[in-house]
């Protein structure tokens, strides 16, 4: 059973509240999952109703350590705007800030360096339409060039040029990114191009001739992951599932 979300603090709004147990629950789930980079990258939330404000991880925890009350409230520059104990990395935020100032559909935004997620990135071809998992992402994925750590703000516009309407950006020789309306989409799609990389990584290492899908089943499979799979209803099934695991191993993620 489905443990009742601790109440929202008589300085948070509800819908404030619930994108921080939603946001923090994704933290969790990372670390879980595996897809942490020790204290570092980012996953992002717009504040319901605060324009220009967002929720990110206090910089200095472990993923496993974020609650939705730890959550750091930030300006579209990375400055605290809360009151806040913890610090914030306004140097990790670049990436984020310059999607989150244009896009009002990425709401929320995730970025990670796993193992898999960063070999793809060093590839030129990037994901291959090798497998079924992989095959979702079809015309679904943009590529930005390196041009080293994201402190520049002036990179900013470059990032959102690449992006373009894709919810997904491999940034080349770095690691991967998802966009979402909610944090489910958001998760969802990182969720499965992780495991899109892996697969791709552990098939490149077998050191054998690739046996390529024809391009016109290519198609069709993107066609049928646009119609009736991946339907708001399943993402929801599966958020609901995520969130069940973490009522079972770490519950006080939204305390």
């Amino acid at each position: 059973m489905k443990q009742a979300a601790t109440a929202a603090p008589t300085t948070t709004s509800d819908d404030e509240w619930q994108a921080r147990c939603d946001l923090a629950a994704c933290y969790r789930l990372a670390w879980h999952y595996r897809f942490t980079d020790l204290i570092y990258t980012h996953i992002t939330a717009r504040v319901p109703g605060e324009e220009g404000h967002f929720l990110i991880n206090p910089y200095g925890l472990s993923w496993d350590e974020i609650t939705a009350s730890s959550l750091v409230k930030i300006d579209v520059d990375g400055n605290k705007v809360d009151d806040s104990p913890y610090p914030a990395n306004p140097a990790g935020f670049t990436i984020h800030s310059a999607i989150h100032r244009i896009s009002h559909d990425a709401a929320w935004i995730m970025h990670t360096h796993t193992r898999a997620g960063v070999a793809v990135s060093t590839l030129n071809e990037g994901l291959l339409p090798l497998n079924q998992i992989a095959l979702q992402f079809h015309n679904r994925i943009s590529y930005h060039n390196y041009e080293g750590i994201a402190l520049d703000l002036g990179e900013r516009e470059r990032l959102v040029a690449s992006l373009g309407d894709n919810p997904v950006l491999v940034l080349r020789n770095h690691g991967l990114l998802t966009t979402g309306t909610s944090a489910a989409s958001m998760f969802n799609t990182m969720f499965y191009m992780e495991r899109a990389c892996e697969i791709q990584v552990a098939t490149l290492s077998m050191g054998q001739p690739l046996r390529a899908v024809p391009d016109n089943v290519v198609d069709h499979v993107a066609k049928q992951y646009e119609g009736s799979m991946g339907e708001d209803d399943d993402v929801a099934l599966e958020w609901a599932a995520h969130l069940r695991l973490l009522d079972r191993i770490a519950p006080d993620y939204h305390d």
